[in-house]
């Protein structure tokens, strides 16, 4: 691992790493976003000293009141290879914040005397910025990398220096994944919790061999759900929103049929599946399942899985769809044979 990345991974849980949120101005390109949406991040550490706040997290406010809740709500898999950035650029210092952020590391002499004269170079003699660019304070920020918390792979890729970016200026083109709305959409994807998949059956707890189980969900706990992610400071923004679309019914076992033959029931009218009701015995569940051969002294694993349709929306209207992601959660189905009463 380079020296850079060594000093990167340090600065994700540096206290040094904290942002200014001035005002937000306006930013060439992108458009003026206004305040944060909402809630702050909850997971962000910071302070406020009069009127100006200080924040970790990537400049990144998370607005996350219209997520999904509950103890067993999670996080959605993309269903393709796809996968939110496991790193991104944003501002971080200003140019006071970057002084006190390196010279400590230059004066511990912990990343080598050649890294630290280039260093030096770089940000204080001119080449290209001088005095840490203090004569453009107000006017600008330095950017740099931030990670995935999780440090999945690739969180050690984004390994430019840091660099100075105006106020009214977008990043250098050559910069990949600086951040821009559409970054923020999918780093809200990251955020993203759905509730749970735990299917209403009928009959509940033990069902019978050839007996056609019928399975549904509460429709009123799987209306969209969505996630907001902002820079303060640079005034964009964008909003994540997943929808349900279909559950997908594993009964555990090859022996058994569900409904219908492809087991994935659609959703119709905000409703998944069909609560079953006296009366409707003989009809063939809209979803569901029917198990063939018993569970013996123990019972099969029926798994329940929601697929989500992920869009986005953002500052200067941009947006547009991301991959679909699923969620889902097993229960213990018992079947049993029928048994007949000999006269």
């Amino acid at each position: 691992m380079s020296a850079l990345s060594n000093l990167r991974r340090a600065g994700v849980v540096s206290a040094a790493a904290a942002l200014l949120l001035c005002p937000a101005p306006a930013w060439a390109g992108y458009g003026h976003g206004g305040s944060a949406n909402g809630e702050s991040d909850p997971t962000a550490s910071g302070g406020a000293d009069g009127d100006t706040i200080s924040a970790t997290v990537g400049g990144i406010v998370f607005d996350r009141s219209k997520n999904g809740t509950g103890r067993s709500a999670g996080p959605v898999a993309p269903v393709s290879a796809w996968t939110p950035p496991a790193c991104w650029y944003a501002p971080k210092y200003t140019p006071e914040q970057l002084q006190k952020y390196l010279e400590p590391i230059w004066e511990a002499e912990s990343t080598g005397y050649e890294w630290d004269a280039k260093q030096r170079d770089r940000y204080v003699d001119g080449h290209p910025y001088k005095d840490f660019n203090k004569d453009k304070a107000g006017k600008g920020y330095w950017w740099d990398s931030y990670v995935n918390k999780d440090f999945p792979p690739g969180w050690d890729k984004c390994e430019e220096p840091i660099f100075w970016v105006d106020q009214d200026a977008a990043p250098p083109a050559n910069i990949e994944n600086a951040v821009t709305p559409r970054i923020l959409a999918e780093l809200a994807y990251n955020e993203i919790r759905v509730p749970g998949t735990e299917v209403t059956l009928a009959p509940a707890g033990v069902t019978k061999v050839n007996l056609p189980t019928w399975a549904w969900l509460d429709g009123a706990r799987f209306r969209p759900v969505s996630v907001t992610a902002s820079v303060p400071v640079l005034g964009i923004h964008a909003t994540t929103t997943a929808e349900p679309v279909s559950l997908k019914i594993d009964p555990g076992t090859a022996d058994a049929e569900v409904y219908p033959a492809s087991g994935v029931c659609a959703i119709v009218d905000g409703r998944i599946g069909e609560a079953y009701a006296k009366g409707k015995a003989d009809r063939t569940p809209p979803c569901g399942v029917k198990y063939l051969r018993s569970s013996g002294d123990g019972s099969y694993r029926l798994r329940a899985t929601i697929t989500w349709k992920i869009h986005w929306t953002g500052t200067g209207d941009v947006g547009g769809d991301l991959p679909e992601g699923t969620f889902g959660d097993t229960q213990d189905v018992m079947v049993q044979e029928i048994q007949a009463v000999n006269r």
